[in-house]
């Protein structure tokens, strides 16, 4: 499979993840909203914003670590592995989930980039020391 064609079923199951992350951090928001009399959190409240990264990366590392596969990449046939094709850790997934803000934060040149590697290996792959494998069986 040529590295576009599965740098777009990567973007694809980012759209797909990001749909149910969404829900996920409006139940998790509805949880909180209690502490916060039921009032909307102030943009400029870090502890909000700091809960919303530490559900965020729990979504993403809870797949990871269970099967390699969110549901956008179980519906694009990708899977998160280590460079052996191994189950990652959680520190494996603690560094991907930094490394790809890290790579989004680089208006997407971060993923773009593996379009140059020889290996197809986004920056967060790379740091992580994982990568995302086409598996037609999955």
């Amino acid at each position: 499979m040529s590295h576009t064609s599965i740098l777009i079923r990567r973007f694809a199951a980012i759209a797909y993840d990001l749909l149910l992350l969404l829900s996920v951090l409006f139940v998790a928001t509805a949880l909180i909203l209690p502490l916060n009399a039921g009032q909307a959190f102030d943009p400029q409240n870090w502890f909000y914003a700091i809960y919303l990264l530490i559900i965020s990366f729990v979504f993403y590392g809870w797949f990871w670590t269970h099967g390699g596969q969110t549901l956008g990449l179980r519906a694009w046939k990708l899977q998160v592995l280590t460079f052996d094709h191994k189950k990652i850790t959680w520190s494996q997934a603690f560094w991907r989930f930094i490394g790809a803000i890290i790579a989004w934060s680089a208006l997407g040149f971060g993923f773009f980039w593996s379009l140059f590697d020889k290996n197809n290996r986004c920056w967060h792959d790379s740091l992580s020391k994982t990568a995302v494998f086409y598996n037609p069986t999955k």
